[in-house]
């Protein structure tokens, strides 16, 4: 394609070669333009560009695009592309400008190499809220946290919204985005005290995936038990008021606030302050609506925390998916649970994944209970500590493979 404006050219995608003669009775090209449009989304943006050389009436049916993704492939194609090693915003900009119709979807790598201004990116938010965009991912990999301007509030059709390694500030005049259902927010700062109110401005808000840099202990428990439509939640616990997960029962106290949770993930890489008086009191109730639960940063060898994931399992009597990836410090005692699992009850789990097994006592206690509990588990998969030695997993593998399972199908995979 070779559209002009001013005195930048969009780069030419798609080489030199000739347009290819086409059959008598071209079907593609006769598609409807909505079918066509479904089509190009579908392609690499420098693919969907390039099909304008199939023939003159190709010409400009990129332009029908609604779902732009400028991710590291499109700016390693530019780069290779003579004559436009600093000119990627240009070209971001007149690409934007030459699309007729919505742009649902819009998806931006910010790097160094890339050489993006700040206030273009922002230009650009602005633009794409008067053209009906619904699903918007800045994913900043700079060293240097990206600011956001107030122009992102006025994306108010939202449903979907991820944002990395940004910080903001919601304006007095906000009140939140209406139609959001998906909200991901990793390594994002904003100033302390707007958080609930960005989250309380989402009532319509269906999965939730929080990682904030700085905001320890900035996030109330209220204010996520607010999000009543909630099906997914994924979370780090360090974000959490400090009074809010010092214990199960904490984290029972937050499942039970979501009438909706299916999906749970928890980080627990940097919480500490699970109590021994607290954790160790058993819940008298279970929640039933809870399929998936991952654990990250969990460390098996604490007996409080392993505890806790007896006490998970417990509760959560329909799960059908566990996730766990450990960390090893501490080497408590196996908990009495372990040996106490016959009257525990029947698991409905259907695949357990371990991640970064060492192969501590405490570890082997967790499985052997998981295994013989869980009478319809299908598949249990292993990855050891990446740099465990040959010997220490040969150890593992021999102690796992002598555990017994309650399903006579379960495939144990020891990656």
């Amino acid at each position: 394609m070779s559209l002009i404006h001013g005195t930048h050219k969009i780069p030419n995608m798609h080489g030199t070669h000739k347009a290819p003669k086409l059959a008598s009775e071209d079907f593609i090209s006769n598609m409807p333009n909505n079918v066509l449009t479904n089509i190009l989304d579908r392609l690499p943006l420098q693919d969907a560009v390039r099909t304008s050389v199939l023939a003159r009436n190709w010409r400009f049916n990129w332009t029908m695009l609604s779902q732009l993704v400028f991710d590291v492939n499109f700016f390693k194609y530019l780069s290779k592309t003579e004559g436009h090693e600093n000119n990627y915003g240009i070209i971001i900009t007149r690409v934007l400008m030459h699309i007729k119709g919505v742009i649902t979807k819009f998806v931006l790598y910010i790097d160094e190499r890339w050489k993006l201004d700040d206030e273009d990116i922002n230009d650009w938010i602005l633009f794409l809220s008067n053209k009906g965009v619904k699903d918007i991912t800045l994913w900043n990999k700079k060293t240097r946290t990206f600011k956001l301007s107030a122009r992102l509030f006025s994306c108010l059709e939202l449903k979907h919204l991820k944002l990395v390694h940004c910080c903001f500030d919601p304006s007095s005049g906000f009140h939140g985005f209406p139609n959001l259902l998906r909200l991901e927010l990793l390594r994002v700062r904003f100033k302390t005290g707007k958080i609930g109110k960005f989250f309380t401005g989402c009532p319509a808000l269906m999965f939730l995936d929080l990682y904030l840099s700085s905001h320890v202990g900035s996030v109330k428990l209220g204010e996520i038990a607010k999000l009543k439509n909630l099906k997914s939640l994924s979370l780090n616990l360090f974000n959490l008021e400090r009074t809010a997960m010092t214990s199960s029962s904490g984290i029972f106290e937050l499942v039970g606030s979501l009438p909706k949770l299916q999906g749970l993930h928890l980080d627990f890489s940097y919480c500490k302050s699970f109590t021994v008086d607290v954790a160790g009191k058993r819940s008298r109730t279970t929640f039933s609506r809870l399929k998936d639960l991952k654990l990250t940063g969990i460390d098996l060898g604490n007996g409080i925390m392993l505890s806790c994931v007896f006490e998970l399992t417990r509760c959560f009597p329909n799960l059908q998916a566990l996730k766990i990836t450990a960390r090893n410090q501490d080497d408590d005692p196996a908990p009495a649970s372990c040996s106490d699992c016959n009257k525990m009850g029947p698991l409905q789990l259907q695949t357990v994944v371990f991640n970064k097994l060492v192969g501590s006592n405490n570890e082997v206690c967790l499985i052997k209970y998981l295994l013989s509990c869980s009478p319809f588990l299908k598949k249990l998969v292993t990855h050891p500590f990446p740099s465990l030695a040959s010997d220490e997993k040969f150890a593992l593998a021999t102690k796992l493979l002598k555990l017994h399972p309650a399903s006579p199908d379960v495939d144990i995979d020891l990656c």
